[in-house]
């Protein structure tokens, strides 16, 4: 019995796990599967962890956008970094983080129901808005979005490159007792 449970913890430990999922797009059904040794969303909750940003708990979220809407994963934590402190800054009960619709006139942007759909939206509109229309780097969706695209893109550059060498204390493993 403790042979055949320290082999099945083995196994776990060294072999990649993966997910079924099923993803529908209208009339047709996809079916996907998702390696679970990704360690982004791992790297987002770290990352923003340290800045004590509310949207820490979002961090699957982030990931999932990113992929659904094919983005580079770090883009939007880092425009929240750039624009809110990650979230920390942002017009009363908007869950605003991004500056969003701040240059339609309204005073505060957009007013979002939550962080989530927050991400889902800004995420959605990067695509639509800016790469779908020619974007092709940070600078060029900066030149859209801020008032200055070379010094946002810069904070945004910034934040993308510590999220990306940034390497969680505490990764997610498996414990096995014995």
């Amino acid at each position: 019995m403790l042979i055949g449970f320290i082999t099945f913890a083995m196994t776990v430990a060294t072999h990649p796990v993966f997910a079924h999922e099923e993803e529908s797009d209208g009339a047709a059904r996809m079916t996907t599967f998702k390696d679970l040794s990704d360690n982004r969303a791992n790297i987002i909750r770290g990352y923003l962890h340290q800045f004590n940003s509310p949207l820490e708990d979002e961090a699957q979220t982030f990931v999932r956008e990113a992929d659904k809407n094919n983005i580079d994963w770090r883009l939007v934590v880092a425009i929240a970094g750039t624009e809110s402190t990650f979230g920390k800054h942002i017009p009363g009960g908007s869950y605003n983080a991004w500056g969003w619709g701040v240059f339609t006139g309204a005073q505060d942007g957009v007013h979002f129901t939550d962080w989530k759909d927050g991400i889902v939206q800004v995420s959605q509109g990067l695509r639509k808005n800016y790469i779908d229309r020619g974007a092709t780097n940070i600078y060029d969706i900066g030149w859209i979005y801020a008032a200055n695209g070379i010094s946002w893109g810069d904070h945004v550059n910034f934040f993308m490159q510590q999220i990306a060498s940034y390497t969680p204390d505490d990764p997610v493993a498996l414990s096995v007792a014995i």
